[in-house]
């Protein structure tokens, strides 16, 4: 069975971000093939598009390597998630479908919860299951990739600190699904800024340590569904 290279794509994207490979190094097309179990055309497939969405450049006489994104660049894309989630949240509360609010909603009771416990490695995720459906809700794919691929490049590029009170923060997700289920776009274009404004100020950008090297326990893709 020949493995999709979309589902290769999203193994190497996910183990770059997570810090597998560090900032300049090699990605060669038979070491991939091999870590991942599978052959070296959705390899070669799967770097081209990371190429494209600025994780991986090829360099002359080295091939693909991990890139090395500037302080600058890295300063940009925070920028720019600053202007397009007030614009998906906004043309979400136009778009969205009934099973994206309940999604929604049911992402804010967990996170609500989950803030009272202190459980900060769940409400991580909920977080990002939260901008996920969000995005999704807008009903523009052009609009909901761009977010996507903002939220993996910001975090391969940064951490993010703990929010001193979580229940604040979910008490903001909850305004933002109250704004988009009443239709009100541009409060949910407004609320959705102010709470970027928060969380950006708590964004601290990696830095790869000079004897950091890439882990070498095999990554089989699985192909039964989607990796979180």
């Amino acid at each position: 069975m020949r493995i999709p290279a979309h589902s290769v794509c999203t193994a190497i994207r996910d183990d770059i971000v997570a810090g597998v490979y560090e900032r300049g190094s090699r990605l060669t097309e038979e070491v991939l093939a091999r870590r991942y179990g599978v052959s070296r055309v959705p390899v070669r497939e799967a770097l081209r598009t990371l190429e494209a969405e600025g994780f991986v450049v090829t360099r002359r006489h080295a091939g693909a390597c991990v890139a090395e994104p500037t302080e600058q660049e890295a300063a940009d894309l925070l920028e720019m998630r600053m202007l397009l989630e007030p614009l998906g949240a906004a043309r979400a509360a136009q778009r969205r479908t009934e099973a994206h609010l309940k999604v929604l909603r049911g992402l804010v009771r967990l996170g609500q919860e989950r803030a009272r416990r202190g459980s900060s490695e769940d409400l991580r995720s909920l977080g990002g299951w939260f901008h996920e459906t969000l995005a999704q809700a807008c009903g523009s794919p052009s609009l909901t990739s761009m977010l996507t691929q903002l939220r993996h490049k910001i975090a391969w590029m940064y951490t993010v600190e703990a929010p001193p009170s979580p229940a604040d923060a979910w008490a903001e997700h909850g305004a933002i699904v109250d704004a988009v289920a009443r239709g009100d776009g541009e409060r949910a274009r407004a609320l959705t800024a102010l709470h970027g404004e928060r969380t950006t100020a708590a964004h601290r950008l990696r830095f790869s340590g000079a004897g950091e090297r890439v882990r070498t326990s095999q990554h089989v893709v699985n192909t039964s569904g989607p990796r979180h």
